[in-house]
Formats: structure tokens, C-alpha cells, sequence
């Protein structure tokens, strides 16, 4: 069976200034399932659903991480609503599209009256203008960050008791699309006083919000089990199905190993399955089960090569990294068709893509020229040196991502047929995030990140978000090359939309020059599903929906 993927929306999409917003309100549509919707719903049921990784919080600008935004994405419910398959605003909690000003500094929104979140408190102007603000501004005493998806925010307002606005010190023209993510899930007063910890595990039953579904138990490390909320009437009025969710309940049960998430699902002791393998999508088929690939929308698998180290400062020897890897073999080898080789930072679903593919060849005789012209040569183990220092460099492995480690293992392979030696970095996911953030013990930075937005490209290299290529100085507090962040803050703060898709393309322009970045494939979500899974569907990046699943057996 053929996996089923998501059609390209890109390519269908309507442009959608910021400016007209309000005026395209009434515009509405029915996203399409990614699994069977043949028959009519039932209601009941527990389904089953394994995740390689545990969740590590529930505070919403924290659902980045594919674990926590599985379940957030499904306790939440946002102001607005982006249509995964078309990725239009809908109205949600907002009952329509925001008035924005013409300089998009100012966006206000009208709520529903009805929403209540699951400990019976209502959804109030207030509450909304409460969330907003801890996801704009952060609250460093309790170590809640800025959520990367609001850029340049000043505060919220009330403006009576159904009517909200939100200032910015400059132009924001993402707010309206960060405020449809789960990143600014809406959550009650009280979960909004939680400190990080509060928000971490063994706290999960603890967090109140609105959407269709609550935590009734967990078990840290290992299981979180949600239920439907019997009273829960506020969907996107977009979708067809209203009302409570089809499902009595979900259980997320973390399953690390590839083997038993494959052995589980085809065993029929689980109903869904995420980040299915590539070498396992036939043993899933062959099974006579289901496979839903999605795309994320957002920046590509892609290596980070972080210049501000001494060793990668010459661009010939990033440029040389660039032509040693051959990503079209490491696809071939450890991917399916759901892998397509990437042809830019930005997935070619993404806002502002441009290609980029010229850049990205592969050339092992030009690598090796580029290294001897800037000075490494190689010596009896085969490893070239500079001034008696050899050019080594260390890899984090991402785990979130699929076959990372494998990756690295071809990639190390390569580059020793140049003369460049590649460490890899060991251990669990605390490890590897420790590493990552020092530029001395990682070189070369593992990632991807999922947004369908313009900005997303600048949450992953502007050095004030992720910062991935480390050209904020974390030691000295110094900006290497600020003509970087310069060309991304255009990105988040030009209002009109043809300028936004400009600054994408000239961001990504810049990081091929400059060797800053080698994307190696476009990176899906991969489920496998059971075949009494039906209308199951996914999000804009591809996190799991279960609002509308229900069970056929």
C-alpha cells in the first residue's frame, strides 16, 4: 500500500495579506482526513497511539518539541485555526479573522462567549490577554521563555469582555499565524501560574486547558492517558464534526525502540504509531496496515555549519564540507519516496522557499581542491592538519530526527575520503541538548525545525531564537556576522507579504553563498496506522489530530 501523503498544498496556496485578514473571514473549508473516513463515526473507545520520546512540557511555546506538541495539540485550543491542507486562517476561539492595522502593529480579535476550560472556569477576555502575554514576553523568574512564533510584542488589552488587542513594537505580520499554533495553546489562569516545573513531567494532570481533550493520568516516562471532555462544543467551525471528540480516550505510550513501535501496531496491540522507519513503512504495509506521510512545512533536516568556530571560519572549508557529502547516497541507502532530497533551508511546502539546489552538489574533487587551497593537508592516518591542528569537527545526533544517528554514520564516512575526521556525540537527549549549545564540544549542529509561517526561518538562525549556527557567542555575548540577523528580522517584521517572501528568499540566498547550511532531505511525519483507524488526520507541521478519529471496530 502507498503511503498516503497530504497533497501539496504549497502549491495551491492563496496569498493572504495580513492587511486583508478581516476581509476574508467568511472563508472557510473542510481540511481533509489522512486516513479512511469511509463509514459513519462511533463514539468510544480507547486508542492507543506510541511516541518514540516522553513528553518534556506542556507549556505551550514549548510544543517545538514533536512529543509535547502531540499531546498539546490536543489538550489546546488556539484563536485561530490553520487549515492544514490549504494553510488558511479560520476563525476558532476568534469567531473571525483579526482587524490588523495597515502596518500590522496592532491586531485585534473578537471571542466566542461560550468556551469553558476543563475545570469549569471560563475562557474570558482576560485570561486570553494573560496567555498572550507570557507567550510574548516569557517570565525569566519562573524560566518560561519568549515563545519563538511572536516576534516584536509590547502587550495585550482588553477591550470589553469579549474583545481583545495586541500591540507590537513593530511590525509582527506572523502574529496571526502564531496565534493558530500550539504555541499559543490557550490555558486556564490557574496553569498560567505554573513555573517551568509545573509545566514538566508528573504535573501533567495538574494542566487546565480548553480543548477536547483532558489529562486523567500519568505515569512519568512512560504513559499519559487523555479523556474526552462530554461537554467540549467549540471546534473550528470549519470542520464538519462538532461537538464532543469521537474517542473516550487516548493513550500516548512512549516506545523508544523502532522495532516495538513496528511490533506493537502490526501485532494489533497498538492503533497508531509514530515515526515509522523508513525500512519499516513495508513491514507496516505488508501487514495490510496504513502509512500517513505529512510534511512539516518548515526548515529542512539540514546540517548547521557553524562558522564562528576557528576551524570553520574559512568559507572554503565549509563550502568543501558542502561537496563531500553525498546526500543523494545517504538518502538512497536509508530512506523511502516520504524522504524527498531538499533543494533549500526551507521545505518546498514552506512560505518562501526558493531553490536552492545549484548550491548543493555533490563534487568530492572540488571538496578536496577547496581544502588544499585553504591550507589542510593531509597526513599519515589520511587526516588533513593546519598549524598542527587537525580538522576535526563533532556532530550532535538529533534524536527527535529520523535516522539521525545513521546520517552521521555515512556522513562520517565520507568526509574521512577527504580528510576530514567526524565525531560523533553520544547520549541520551539532555546530553545532546547540553552539547549542542556549546560550540566548542558541537561544530556541526543536527536539526530541523516546523512552522508554516514565514518566520520560521528565522526561529531556527536568528541568533536570538534557536540560533542553531551558534553566531550568538553564548562566552562573549557578540554577534559574528550580523548581516545575518539583519536579513531574518526583515523576515518577521516587513507587513506585506510580497516583502516577507522576498527577505525569505534573500535569507536563504545568503546561507547557500555562504556555506552556512547543507539541507539533506525534506523530513515528513511518518505514522502507521492500524486499518480500524478512521479520520484520523494531522495539523499544518504534521502533529497528530485525534479530535475527529474514532475506532471502526
Amino acid at each position: 500500500m502507498a503511503p498516503i501523503g497530504r497533497r501539496l498544498a504549497s502549491l495551491l496556496l492563496t496569498t493572504l495579506t495580513v492587511a486583508s485578514l478581516a476581509a476574508c473571514s467568511n472563508q472557510t473549508s473542510e481540511p481533509a482526513a489522512t486516513s479512511s473516513t469511509s463509514g459513519e463515526a462511533k463514539t468510544g473507545g480507547t486508542l492507543t497511539y506510541l511516541e518514540p520520546q516522553t513528553w518534556g512540557s506542556l507549556y505551550p511555546p514549548s510544543g517545538g518539541f514533536y512529543p509535547n506538541g502531540g499531546l498539546l495539540n490536543n489538550l489546546t485550543d488556539r484563536l485561530l485555526y490553520q487549515n492544514p491542507d490549504t494553510l488558511e486562517l479560520e476563525p476558532w476561539i476568534a469567531t473571525e479573522l483579526p482587524e490588523v492595522n495597515d502596518d500590522a502593529t496592532e491586531y485585534t480579535f473578537t471571542l466566542r462567549d461560550d468556551v469553558t476550560f476543563s475545570d469549569g472556569t471560563p475562557l474570558t477576555a482576560e485570561t486570553v490577554v494573560k496567555n498572550i502575554d507570557l507567550f510574548g514576553k516569557g517570565d525569566t523568574d519562573r524560566a518560561l521563555p519568549v515563545s519563538e512564533a511572536i516576534n516584536n510584542y509590547e502587550g495585550g488589552e482588553v477591550v470589553d469582555e469579549h474583545t481583545v488587542a495586541f500591540h507590537f513594537s513593530a511590525p509582527s505580520p506572523g502574529f496571526a499565524q502564531a496565534v493558530s499554533t500550539i504555541n499559543s495553546g490557550l490555558v486556564s489562569d490557574a496553569t498560567l501560574d505554573l513555573d517551568s516545573d509545573g509545566f514538566g513531567p508528573g504535573n501533567a494532570e495538574n494542566f487546565v486547558a480548553s480543548g477536547p481533550f483532558v489529562v486523567e493520568k500519568e505515569e512519568i516516562g512512560t504513559k499519559i492517558s487523555l479523556k474526552a471532555r462530554e461537554d467540549y462544543d467549540w471546534a473550528p467551525p470549519s470542520l464538519q464534526h462538532q461537538g464532543r471528540a469521537y474517542l473516550d480516550g487516548i493513550d500516548y505510550v512512549v516506545a523508544g525502540e523502532n522495532s516495538v513501535r513496528v511490533g506493537s501496531l502490526t501485532a494489533g496491540q497498538a492503533d497508531i504509531a509514530r515515526q515509522i522507519e523508513a525500512p519499516d513503512e513495508a513491514v507496516v504495509t505488508a501487514a495490510g496496515l496504513s502509512i500517513v506521510s505529512d510534511p512539516t512545512n518548515g526548515v529542512t533536516n539540514s546540517l548547521s555549519i557553524r562558522f564562528p568556530s576557528e576551524k570553520l571560519s574559512d568559507i572554503r572549508v565549509r563550502q568543501a564540507i558542502i561537496a563531500g557529502i553525498d546526500r543523494e547516497a545517504i538518502i538512497e541507502a536509508l530512506f523511502s519516496d516520504s524522504y524527498p532530497l531538499a533543494t533549500s533551508s526551507l521545505a518546498k511546502g514552506a512560505k518562501g522557499y526558493r531553490d536552492q539546489s545549484a548550491n548543493y552538489v555533490y563534487d568530492q574533487a572540488k571538496a578536496n581542491s577547496l581544502l588544499d587551497e585553504a591550507g589542510w593537508v593531509a597526513g599519515s592516518d589520511g587526516i588533513r592538519a593546519k598549524d598542527g591542528v587537525k580538522l576535526s569537527l563533532a556532530f550532535n545526533i538529533a534524536l527527535p530526527q529520523p535516522r539521525s544517528a545513521d546520517v552521521l554514520t555515512i556522513i562520517q564516512e565520507q568526509l574521512r575520503e577527504i580528510g576530514i575526521e567526524v565525531t560523533i556525540i553520544s547520549g541520551d537527549q539532555a546530553a545532546q541538548t547540553a552539547a549542542s549549545a556549546d560550540i566548542d564540544q558541537v561544530q556541526i549542529y543536527h536539526s530541523m525545525v516546523a512552522r508554516a509561517d514565514y518566520d520560521v526561518i528565522k526561529s531556527q538562525y536568528y541568533s536570538a531564537n534557536r540560533n542553531t549556527l551558534q553566531n550568538l557567542s553564548s562566552a562573549t555575548g557578540e554577534v559574528t556576522d550580523p548581516k545575518l540577523d539583519e536579513l531574518l528580522l526583515a523576515v518577521a517584521s516587513s507587513p506585506e507579504e510580497a516583502d516577507r517572501a522576498a527577505a525569505s528568499a534573500a535569507v536563504q540566498d545568503y546561507l547557500s553563498e555562504q556555506a552556512y547550511v547543507l539541507p539533506l532531505f525534506e523530513e515528513p511525519q511518518v505514522y502507521g496506522l492500524a486499518t480500524h483507524v478512521k479520520g484520523f488526520s494531522t495539523e499544518s507541521v504534521a502533529r497528530p489530530s485525534f479530535y475527529s478519529t474514532w475506532l471502526d471496530r
